[in-house]
């Protein structure tokens, strides 16, 4: 059996310390180029293999973070979580995830779990614990689209996005509009869609109406729930042009299938406005307008705020010093064939 290369063989095949060489592994910065460039060597010629596990045991650095997210049925949670997993070559992180299915109880059993991996940080994009509650981990935190008072969030403006989409659908000329979306607590940021879009409708004297509907992961409850709505808007405005804005790219879609099926024309008779442009919006049977969440800059701001509260954690093991940072980024609308 091959022999492992401890840092005592590197040091006595460079004639250096075992000091240096375990710096070079944990505070590389404090090396002269030289020192890093003649370690760098050694490793290559030993063919010397990272022991993650003996890392973590010497520096208790796990870079473990953990994931919370709801089921990925929606495109746009699917599409977050992959920008997210994405950035190890940047941070470096590696990530446990968990879907939850929005019971408390069970999300809590996660973070217990995650935390016996000694994650470093955590991201809940879930909204089932309240932040309150979260605060008391101690351990940086970054809610995404969730209630986020006691923790650090990076949210979208959903009340700039629903007033682009009611706008867009008021310069367009619809004589009525219509917002879909599921009940939604005010403590959560997305209520800011609703907001808007009622608030805009009564300033400018526009005919519209909210219909909610808690939407569950089954493909043919949605679709049922949604032609009864659609069925609702034919009988009451029947020959008018409906605009019609949901509360997500999936729901959507959906919508436009019905449309298609009932033989309506778009964007003549009805249009539609879906929200977060998720791949849903390009893959739609009419290409969709959606209002884009910036996924990206949502990735890499939850993980520069993670990231400093780690570097905090690192530094003041009693506990974390933390100081909740809260970052609202604009959304831009994408205009598709679902509207003019």
């Amino acid at each position: 059996m091959k022999k492992n290369i401890t840092y005592s063989d590197i040091a006595k095949y460079t004639n250096l310390s075992t000091a240096t060489i375990s710096r070079y592994f944990n505070s590389p910065e404090n090396l002269t180029k030289e020192t890093s460039l003649l370690i760098e060597n050694a490793l290559k010629e030993l063919n010397y293999k990272k022991n993650k596990v003996a890392k973590i045991f010497s520096n208790g650095k796990t870079e473990f973070i953990g994931i919370i997210a709801p089921k990925l049925e929606l495109h746009f949670y699917s599409y977050l979580l992959n920008s997210i997993l994405n950035t190890y070559s940047r941070y470096g992180y590696k990530f446990l995830v968990f879907t939850s299915n929005g019971n408390i109880d069970e999300e809590k059993e996660y973070i217990d779990e995650l935390l016996a991996y000694q994650i470093e940080g955590l991201i809940m994009i879930s909204s089932c614990i309240p932040s309150i509650q979260l605060k008391d981990y101690n351990i940086p935190i970054v809610g995404i689209e969730r209630e986020s008072k006691y923790i650090s969030s990076v949210d979208t403006n959903n009340y700039l996005g629903a007033s682009l989409a009611t706008n867009t659908l008021i310069e367009n000329n619809c004589d009525v509009l219509i917002h879909i979306n599921s009940p939604i607590s005010e403590e959560i940021p997305s209520i800011d869609r609703i907001k808007a879009f009622e608030n805009i409708c009564l300033d400018k004297n526009i005919e519209h109406m909210v219909f909610y509907e808690v939407f569950n992961n089954d493909i043919s409850d949605t679709t049922s729930k949604l032609f009864n709505i659609f069925k609702k808007i034919e009988a009451k405005y029947n020959g008018k042009k409906i605009g019609v804005f949901l509360s997500n790219d999936t729901l959507a879609n959906y919508f436009i299938k019905i449309l298609v099926k009932n033989n309506k024309s778009i964007p003549d008779d009805y249009e539609v406005i879906g929200f977060d442009d998720s791949p849903a919006a390009i893959e739609s049977f009419i290409p969709l307008t959606s209002i884009k969440q910036d996924v990206n800059k949502i990735t890499q701001n939850t993980l520069s705020i993670l990231t400093e509260g780690i570097k905090i954690n690192r530094k003041n093991k009693k506990g974390c010093l933390r100081v909740n940072k809260h970052v609202v980024i604009d959304p831009t609308i994408v205009k598709r064939e679902s509207t003019l």
